[in-house]
């Protein structure tokens, strides 16, 4: 009898082993639910890592008017879209950029307050530099005055132009409005290095000679301030300077004919209330550099797909959607 329970117990035993060891073989050929990766998806994994993972530098340099929307987008790329791209923005203004831009191994963009010119675009072509003119925002040229100014708050284009223009006939407030300050103006306004100055030279005084008596300057902080000092300032600049001034500034309002139309977001536009005083800026793209550096060309598309996001914050009107998405699809055909 205790032979038998014993062949009993080694029987159960060796039961109990071998579905042991069938366990065993199981979850050794189970694949574990939680890592079901193979060696071609991580292959595709590590391919779209290194896709959208760029870094290197983008230069742009160029206009004042246009470099606090450009600065805008360039913060906002490299602090959500690609970190380890670097995109420096300056501001020598859009002539002097244009000097930076059209040289071997030049800036990636060059912003501009005005169109590019015929011998600029000559010297792309001899340098074999392929230019793409980007159209980013509408800007509305701007007269600002000391905020203590509480005669000159309205004027007409004629009356504007007189104070600047050499044989004007205007050196006091009075020769405009006998009702007004006996005192000498002081005319401001941004030197021939920017797209502004050349703008307000070419398309509002018709390439008329500048009064004399212009303070004419580089940096458009330099006249918030000269304005913001002095009872009879008044210059003229890109509406995104005067909006980041308002507490030191008041705009001129202009009539036009059809009553005085103070610049805003709202009256900008090349078919608005203010649209004789209304211009489209750009960024000019080295397509050259977009075509041998992936994070130029990745730059310009977010940045066209930004212009219309960050334009109000920054003091510009947007452009029309179709026209934004227009240099999108051409930039995405350089791919």
């Amino acid at each position: 009898m205790k032979l038998n329970k014993y062949l009993l117990f080694l029987v159960l035993a060796a039961l109990m082993a071998i579905v042991a060891a069938c366990g065993a073989d199981s979850n050794e050929e189970t694949p574990d639910n939680t890592d079901s990766s193979t060696p071609d998806t991580e292959a595709n994994g590590d391919a779209n890592d290194e896709a959208a993972a760029l870094e290197g530098s983008v230069v742009i340099d160029g206009s004042g008017t246009v470099y606090p929307l450009m600065a805008k987008i360039a913060e906002e790329y490299m602090l959500n879209e690609q970190e380890n791209v670097s995109v420096e923005v300056s501001r020598a203004g859009t002539s002097a950029g244009f000097k930076k831009f059209l040289v071997e191994n030049g800036t990636d963009f060059n912003d501009a307050s005005r169109n590019i010119k015929d011998e600029e675009q000559a010297e792309a072509d001899k340098l074999g530099i392929e230019v793409k003119e980007l159209k980013v925002a509408l800007d509305g040229l701007t007269f600002v005055i000391n905020k203590d100014n509480d005669w000159a708050t309205e004027m007409t284009p004629e009356q504007l132009i007189s104070i600047f223009k050499a044989d004007g006939g205007v050196q006091k407030w009075s020769d405009i409005n006998p009702d007004w300050p006996a005192e000498d103006i002081k005319p401001m306004g941004p030197n021939e290095n920017h797209g502004t100055y050349e703008f307000f030279y070419e398309s509002i005084l018709d390439k008329q000679d500048l009064v004399s008596t212009v303070n004419l300057q580089q940096d458009y902080s330099t006249l918030v301030n000269l304005v913001s000092e002095d009872k009879n300032g008044i210059a003229f600049f890109g509406f995104g300077y005067y909006v980041n001034n308002q507490d030191k500034l008041a705009a001129v309002s202009v009539d036009f004919g059809n009553g005085a139309v103070e610049p805003s977001l709202d009256t900008i536009a090349e078919d608005g209330d203010y649209a004789d005083f209304t211009r489209p800026v750009f960024t000019y793209l080295n397509v050259n550099h977009a075509k041998e550096k992936p994070q130029v060309l990745d730059y310009a598309i977010y940045a066209m797909n930004s212009v219309n996001t960050f334009a109000g914050e920054t003091g510009f009107a947007p452009i029309p959607d179709a026209e934004a998405k227009e240099n999108v699809d051409f930039l995405n055909s350089l791919k």
